[in-house]
């Protein structure tokens, strides 16, 4: 039995048959698709838990079968390319991607990328889509957040770090952890954004905000 189903699309048909080749390698259950309309005919008929979208493909891109997929669902979504301008990549991210990989590729890259994104979901796979915790409580489908029946104005950075935090009480992260586990591929790479997100974050929750903890030396830890 497979531990994930993955859907692949790729107009090239010797790279689509070398990625799911990779994958069952693996142990993953693969969909294949070789256009646009085919990815969302075959996203609307099985359940998946990632998606690895060309973007240069016949019907529809890749961008538009990413921004149709989101709209619906929150499945790690990798963009697959031979372009390598930052502009593609930027875009990808800020319509919904969750990482970016450049042809050519070597297999062990695309692995390490497919098992990062599947991480990542699985810390955000909410148990119940409303959590509470010390007074602040956060609406998981409403994308929400309010402490003490005050609504929170965050970013959704901001919203993914607490929901984080959530699902991890107790435990103590790096400032790498967090990039890696939080931000992921929009991680700029400096640690000082880890910083910045929990300052404001704190300010944000007010008196709520103590949760979040300093462990000197080793990182943040959200406790009641």
């Amino acid at each position: 039995m497979s531990k994930y189903k993955v859907l692949v699309a790729d107009d090239e048909e010797h790279m689509l048959m070398l990625i799911q080749s990779y994958l069952e390698k693996e142990g993953y259950e693969t969909v294949t698709a070789e256009d646009g309309e085919d990815v969302l005919t075959k996203w609307n008929q099985g359940k998946f838990d990632l998606v690895i979208l060309d973007i240069m493909m016949p019907k529809l891109d890749g961008f538009t079968v990413c921004q149709q997929i989101r709209v619906f669902s929150k499945v790690p979504i990798i963009m697959l390319t031979a372009k390598s301008e930052e502009l593609d990549r930027i875009h990808g991210l800020k319509i919904g991607a969750d990482d970016y990989i450049v042809k050519p590729f070597s297999p062990k890259e695309l692995m390490a990328r497919v098992e990062a994104c599947l991480r990542r979901a699985n810390d955000f796979r909410p148990s119940q889509h409303v959590m509470e915790r010390g007074g602040i409580i956060i609406d998981l489908e409403g994308h929400s957040a309010e402490v003490h029946g005050k609504r929170l104005n965050l970013t959704r950075k901001e919203f993914s770090l607490l929901e984080f935090f959530f699902h991890h009480e107790g435990q103590v992260f790096s400032r790498d952890q967090l990039l890696d586990r939080v931000w992921g591929m929009e991680s700029t790479g400096t640690l000082r954004t880890v910083d910045t997100h929990i300052k404001t974050l704190r300010i944000k929750l007010g008196p709520a905000g103590h949760f979040i903890k300093t462990v000197w030396g080793v990182g943040y830890k959200f406790e009641e």
